[in-house]
C-alpha cells in the first residue's frame, strides 16, 4: 500500500501574509494621519467642483474608474513572470495527471476479467496465462501482479514483501507528477508575497520622495494596492494547485486500494504453488509462449497418424 504524502504546515504561508498586510494597513493609516489636513481639503475642492451650481456647470457626470484584472496584473510587472510560470507549470501537469491517472491506463478492465476468469478456472490456476495476460495489458496493476508471479512457489512473506516494494515504486512514479502541484501550492504565495514586499517598499520609498504639499496618503494607496496584485496572483494559482493535488493523491491512493482487492482475490491461487514450483522471468514469459505453440503444434501432427492407424 502506497504511502500518503504529507503536506507541509501551509499555516505559516497564511501567518506571515496576515502579518504583512496588518503592517500595511497600520503605515498606510499613520500615512493618511499625516496627510489628513490636506487630503480633507483636496476633497472639499473636489465636492465643490462637482456641485451643479460650480464653474464645471454640473452637466456631466464624471464615471468612476473600474477596477480591470488584466491591467492589475501588468502592473505586477517582473514579478508576475515566475507566478505566469507557475501558472503554466499546474495547468500542463494538471491535464497531463488526469489523463495518466485514468483507471483503464492504470487498472484496465480487461487485465481484471481475465485474471478473474484464470483464478475461477476449473483446471487450476495457471501463472503462465496470467504473466501473458500482464505483458498483453502493461500497466501500474500489471507490473505489480508480474512481481507476485515472479515470486510463485516462494514463502507467503517473500511474496508479500515484493508485491509491497513494486507497489510503492509504481506508487511513487504515479506520485511524481503530483509534487510539482504541491511545489506550485507551496511557493506561488510566497512568490506573490516577495513581490507585495518589495512593492511596499518601492511606494513608502516614493512617498519619502515627494514634496510637502504633495498628498501623500493617495499617492501610498495606489503603490500599496499595485502592490498586493502579487499576492493575488500567486493565490489565484496556489488555490487550483492545491486542489488537484489533493484530487490526484485521492485517486491514487483509490486505484491502489483496488489494485490490493484485485491481489487479495489471486494471493490463494498463488500459495497452492508454495514450496512445490519455482520460475523464472523466461519460465513465464515469452518462452513459455514459445513452448505451447510448439506443443499445440505437435499434437496437430501426431493426431492425423493416429487417424490413420485406427482399424476401420
Amino acid at each position: 500500500m502506497p504511502r500518503q504524502v504529507e503536506h507541509g504546515p501551509a499555516w505559516r504561508t497564511g501567518a506571515l501574509l496576515f502579518v504583512v498586510l496588518f503592517a500595511t494597513a497600520a503605515l498606510a493609516q499613520d500615512a493618511a494621519d499625516e496627510a489628513g489636513p490636506l487630503a480633507e481639503s483636496a476633497a472639499a475642492d473636489d465636492a465643490r467642483d462637482d456641485l451643479p451650481g460650480s464653474d464645471g456647470g454640473g452637466a456631466a457626470v464624471v464615471s468612476q474608474p473600474r477596477l480591470n484584472v488584466f491591467t492589475l496584473l501588468l502592473k505586477g510587472r517582473w514579478m508576475m513572470l515566475p507566478i505566469g510560470a507557475m501558472s503554466i507549470l499546474v495547468v500542463t501537469f494538471g491535464i497531463e495527471r488526469a489523463i495518466a491517472l485514468r483507471r483503464f491506463r492504470v487498472m484496465p478492465t480487461e487485465l481484471v476479467e481475465e485474471l478473474g476468469q484464470l483464478a475461477d478456472a476449473a483446471g487450476g490456476f495457471d501463472p503462465r496465462k496470467a504473466y501473458r495476460c500482464c505483458q498483453k495489458y502493461p500497466s501500474a496493476a500489471a507490473t505489480v501482479v508480474r512481481s507476485m508471479l515472479l515470486k510463485i512457489g516462494r514463502p507467503h512473506s517473500e511474496v508479500e514483501h515484493a508485491v509491497q516494494e513494486v507497489s510503492e515504486r509504481e506508487a511513487e512514479r504515479l506520485f511524481a507528477n503530483v509534487r510539482w502541484l504541491n511545489l506550485a501550492a507551496a511557493v506561488t504565495p510566497l512568490m506573490g508575497l516577495l513581490g507585495t514586499v518589495w512593492g511596499m517598499i518601492q511606494a513608502f520609498f516614493d512617498t519619502t520622495q515627494m514634496a510637502p504639499g504633495q498628498n501623500k496618503a493617495n499617492f501610498l494607496a495606489e503603490g500599496i494596492y499595485v502592490a498586493l496584485v502579487t499576492t493575488m496572483g500567486g493565490l489565484a494559482v496556489a488555490i487550483p494547485a492545491a486542489i488537484l493535488a489533493h484530487y490526484f493523491e485521492g485517486r491514487i491512493l483509490t486505484l491502489f486500494h483496488q489494485i490490493d482487492e484485485m491481489l487479495f482475490g489471486i494471493m490463494p491461487q498463488i500459495e497452492r504453488f508454495e514450496g512445490r514450483l519455482r520460475v523464472s522471468h523466461s519460465q513465464l514469459g515469452d518462452n513459455a509462449a514459445k513452448d505451447d505453440v510448439v506443443g499445440e503444434k505437435r499434437k496437430k501432427k501426431k493426431s492425423p497418424a493416429t487417424s490413420a492407424g485406427t482399424p476401420k
